[in-house]
């Protein structure tokens, strides 16, 4: 047999393999994957679909999907979780506390500025809500700093339940709030300033023949009187069937003795300031509050 003929597979031609312009011969298609072991593998012919399962050193591993709400809704906490009866009462009851807070500022602020248009034209009604309660003073920055003992007392002439009178002896009332404030650590204002405050109001309303000076003054004993009465009450003063008919207050001042070193010599004397009796109406003749 001819080497050149075609048919022949023994020795290639020019355009054999590895030969330019030859075809290379076709390689051997990809093998198939092995099957999925299990009876749901040899069920479904076709091949698998599902994601490779996530890295768990991958940084996304964690993270959740782009469409998901990173803010759950949380329960309603506070005024928000009470019902709405509830709710617009709360909000009446803070309105309410605002606009007294609003008027008290602009009260206080028309009494301590000075004189102008405003504040002479509403003058009754500033000082009506201003005194004696909300009264402003400045003696905490005196130069010269009190140096008195003042102590306030009062005694009352008392109806007995067999028609007659009697007077009680004196109570000091400055001595009783003194021994409630001492050693207590937290004291009440009404035991620190209420006395205190309600005589400086009178003294600064009266003349020295003790007669009240305008319509505060006459506001001054009226809030004295009802202070003295509802003390002597708490002691009870009247006694088992007695009803306080008047009562009368004084003050003893008394100069503080100088310290031992200093060579300043003081009178250490009391004086005694009494004002007249004053009657008490019949609503508050049994506890001072009508």
């Amino acid at each position: 047999m001819d080497a050149y003929d075609e048919g022949s597979h023994a020795r290639h031609g020019r355009t054999g393999s590895g030969v330019p312009g030859g075809s290379a011969p076709a390689l051997p298609p990809d093998p198939p994957d092995p099957a999925p072991a299990g009876p749901a593998a040899q069920d479904d012919p076709r091949p698998s679909t599902a994601p490779p399962p996530p890295d768990p050193l991958s940084p996304d591993a964690g993270s959740p999907p782009p469409d998901a709400d990173p803010s759950p809704s949380e329960p309603r906490t506070g005024v928000a979780a009470l019902p709405l009866r509830h709710r617009i009462v709360a909000a009446v009851a803070l309105g309410t506390v605002a606009v007294v807070v609003c008027v008290h500022i602009g009260m206080t602020f028309l009494h301590v500025a000075p004189a102008n248009t405003v504040s002479k034209e509403h003058a009754e009604a500033v000082e009506d809500w201003i005194y004696p309660e909300f009264e402003q003073n400045w003696k905490l920055f005196a130069p010269n700093p009190l140096q008195q003992n003042i102590s306030v007392q009062v005694r009352a002439e008392v109806l007995t339940p067999d028609g007659g009178v009697r007077t009680t002896g004196w109570y000091d009332l400055s001595a009783e709030d003194g021994r409630a404030i001492d050693g207590n650590p937290l004291p009440s204002h009404t035991q620190q300033n209420e006395l205190r405050r309600a005589w400086d109001f009178l003294v600064a309303t009266h003349d020295g023949e003790n007669r009240p000076v305008g319509m505060r003054g006459t506001l001054a004993e009226s809030y004295l009187r009802r202070i003295m009465v509802m003390r002597l009450d708490r002691s009870d003063a009247a006694g088992p069937g007695g009803v306080v008919d008047r009562v009368q207050v004084r003050s003893r001042t008394a100069d503080v003795p100088p310290p031992e070193w200093s060579e300043e010599e003081v009178s250490t004397k009391p004086v005694y300031r009494t004002l007249p009796w004053w009657p008490v109406p019949e609503d508050e003749a049994r506890g001072g509050i009508g």
